[in-house]
C-alpha cells in the first residue's frame, strides 16, 4: 500500500469534492449523469448504479443524490395525514404519480450507494422523512449534521452525512455566529433565502470547499492507516 486511495465522488458535477481529495495525491474520479463543470477528464458521465460502484474503490463519497422527495421538507408533497394518504396539495403542474416516481428513484439511488461493495461510504443527504426511513436499509444510522460555518464559510445550511466505515466530521475553522436577526445573520441565511428559479436547486446543492478539504484530510488519513495496518 503506497498511501494512495482509489476514491469515487458520486453525484457531483462541480468538481469541488473531487479536487479536494485529489489535492492529497489520491486517485480520484467523479461521476454524474451530467457533465463536469470544470471539464475534467476524471469525470465519468453515467448513472452511478450502472456498474461503476463495483470497480474496486477504497472510499465512496456521494455528494448530492436525489433527495427532494426523501427529506423532511418534501414530505408534504408525498402524503397527507398518516402514511401514503393523498397530499393536501401538490407543486404546480405535478401529479402525485410524479412525486411517487421521484421518491422511488431517490430510494433506489441512495440504497445502491449505501449497500455498494465499498468499505468506506459517506452520503450527503438531509435528514429523511418517515416515508423514506421506512424504505432504507436497517443499518442506516441517523445523519451527522454539520454546518458550513464549522469550516470557515459564513453561512447556515445544515448538511447531513450518513457514514459507514468513516468518522464524523470535526470542525476545522469555526466562525463566531452573528446575532440572530442582524444583517449579518440574514446574509448567513442566503441559501434559505434564495428566490425560486431554474438555478436554485443546483446552487443550493453545491459543496463547500472548506468542508470538502476537511473531509479529505480526516477521512483519507484514517483510511490509509487502516489499510496499511490490515494489509
Amino acid at each position: 500500500m503506497t498511501g494512495t486511495l482509489r476514491i469515487l465522488i458520486g453525484c457531483e458535477t462541480s468538481g469541488i469534492a473531487r479536487r479536494a481529495f485529489a489535492a492529497l495525491g489520491h486517485d480520484v474520479w467523479s461521476c454524474d449523469i451530467e457533465a463536469a463543470e470544470d471539464g475534467s477528464n476524471r469525470h465519468v458521465r453515467c448513472d452511478i448504479r450502472n456498474g461503476i460502484l463495483t470497480e474496486g474503490w477504497d472510499l465512496l463519497a456521494v455528494m448530492h443524490p436525489p433527495c427532494t422527495r426523501l427529506c423532511r421538507s418534501g414530505r408534504r408533497w408525498m402524503s397527507g395525514p398518516g402514511k401514503w394518504s393523498p397530499p393536501k396539495r401538490l407543486p404546480k403542474g405535478r401529479s402525485w404519480s410524479d412525486m411517487r416516481l421521484e421518491f422511488e428513484e431517490g430510494v433506489r439511488i441512495f440504497t445502491a450507494c449505501w449497500t455498494a461493495p465499498i468499505n468506506r461510504v459517506a452520503i450527503e443527504n438531509p435528514e429523511m422523512n418517515d416515508l423514506a426511513r421506512d424504505r432504507m436499509p436497517a443499518d442506516l444510522p441517523a445523519p451527522h449534521i454539520v454546518q458550513p460555518h464549522w469550516f470557515g464559510h459564513p453561512e447556515y445550511k445544515g448538511t447531513g452525512w450518513y457514514f459507514r466505515g468513516l468518522p464524523e466530521l470535526v470542525a476545522t475553522a469555526p466562525l463566531p455566529e452573528p446575532v440572530r436577526g442582524s444583517d449579518e445573520w440574514r446574509a448567513w441565511n442566503r441559501v434559505h433565502r434564495m428566490p425560486p428559479g431554474p438555478e436554485r436547486a443546483r446552487l443550493r446543492s453545491r459543496s463547500y470547499p472548506g468542508m470538502m478539504e476537511a473531509a479529505a484530510h480526516q477521512w483519507c488519513l484514517g483510511a490509509v492507516e487502516e489499510i496499511r495496518r490490515t494489509g
